[in-house]
């Protein structure tokens, strides 16, 4: 009997410890496809669905990037304009401090900021400080001069954005990006509905243990890293634009983000002017073999938080789908995500799996066998 019981709860474990994988596909009308599978919370055995919000880290860059064009484009702040301008206080490389930042050099990853004095700043701490930390900076590069992707660069931006909106960094991207697209999203939790807060994705190791977000249906009592009391109210805006992970904290569906992806391959929907897509999405650095560092091959052209996909230079490998793409790849705490747009066919692919091993390479990129299998 007992031999029996053990044999019938055998598959329903191995059902249980499946990584969780999510797939849709879209063009400008809709959704064309749609697949799930695999568990969103290991302790409760929920499946995952197109509609439960998962953090897709990087791809989170390309959101910022839309609130920041919508921001452009009602004239609040400009590309090309010095941060510092907007900040209150100078961003500059001590190697080269008559040098700007601008937002441009920032979401294009190449401000000459670097991620060696880390980009995680706790709620009390300034992130002014952390950038007058030497190690913040490549002082062998001035701005504008090399690409080094760097997570530092969107806590700038996002100080930028509280201080031109005047609202917080999470806030302002609920109002600028995920209202008016419908899609109910969010960054660290905090505006998220109760909804999405109950359908979390929790993230997992490889080796099983809780990597983030296992949230057992309420928000986290402190939405932000804090040293100390979670003291929000306190927060005085733009002085750290850490606090939300505008570099890689967005929690959105896959369904969400294939409404975001459908938005880009209509040319914005009124969401965004075309000429503004177009901007993001132009290669404002490509590798030439000595003008940036590609991650092994994983980065050869960008743009304004935009990748731009199988760029035919020596020393890249960066054509995972067999084709050009733009879009964003994710990576952290065990997950590989994406949306990614196929222009000339018109049609696009927002994904995300989880528990996906390190150096887990695909057969034709530096990308992951996941990404390579998921982003097809």
């Amino acid at each position: 009997m007992r031999l029996g019981l053990l044999s019938a709860l055998l598959p329903l474990a191995a059902c249980a410890a499946r990584p969780a994988e999510v797939r849709v596909g879209f063009d400008a009308a809709g959704v064309t496809s749609e697949e799930a599978r695999g568990i969103a919370d290991r302790r409760t055995g929920r499946r995952v669905t197109a509609d439960d919000p998962v953090r897709i880290a990087s791809v989170s860059k390309l959101i910022v990037a839309l609130g920041v064009m919508r921001l452009v484009e009602s004239g609040r702040i400009e590309l090309d304009r010095d941060v510092g301008h907007y900040l209150g206080w100078p961003v500059r490389n001590p190697a080269f401090p008559d040098r700007p930042v601008t937002l441009r050099l920032l979401l294009g990853h190449r401000s000459s900021l670097m991620d060696d004095a880390d980009y995680i700043v706790p709620l009390g701490e300034r992130l002014r400080d952390r950038l007058g930390d030497a190690r913040a900076w490549d002082r062998a590069h001035a701005p504008g001069a090399y690409f080094r992707y760097a997570n530092l660069n969107f806590p700038v931006i996002g100080s930028v954005v509280e201080r031109v909106t005047g609202e917080r960094f999470d806030r302002a991207m609920r109002r600028l990006v995920f209202e008016p697209l419908g899609v109910d999203a969010c960054f660290n939790w905090a505006t998220c509905s109760d909804e999405a807060v109950a359908r979390a994705v929790v993230l997992y190791r490889v080796n099983g243990e809780v990597a983030t977000d296992d949230l057992r249906g309420r928000r986290p009592d402190c939405p932000v890293v804090s040293k100390g009391p979670c003291d929000l109210p306190a927060y005085r805006l733009g002085e750290n634009g850490a606090l939300f992970s505008p570099q890689g904290g967005a929690r959105v569906s896959m369904r969400g983000l294939a409404r975001i992806g459908r938005m880009l391959l209509a040319g914005g929907e009124g969401f965004l002017r075309p000429e503004s897509i177009a901007e993001m999405e132009r290669a404002g650095w490509t590798f030439d073999g000595a003008n940036g560092d590609t991650t092994s091959g994983f980065y050869c052209r960008y743009g304004l938080a935009v990748q731009l996909l199988a760029t035919p230079v020596k020393g890249c490998a960066d054509d995972p789908f067999g084709g050009e793409r733009v879009g964003h790849a994710g990576e952290a705490y065990g997950l590989r995500s994406g949306l990614w747009l196929d222009r000339r066919a018109g049609k696009g692919v927002a994904f995300f799996a989880t528990a996906v091993p390190d150096g887990n390479k695909g057969a034709r990129s530096a990308y992951a066998k996941a990404e390579e299998r998921l982003g097809r």
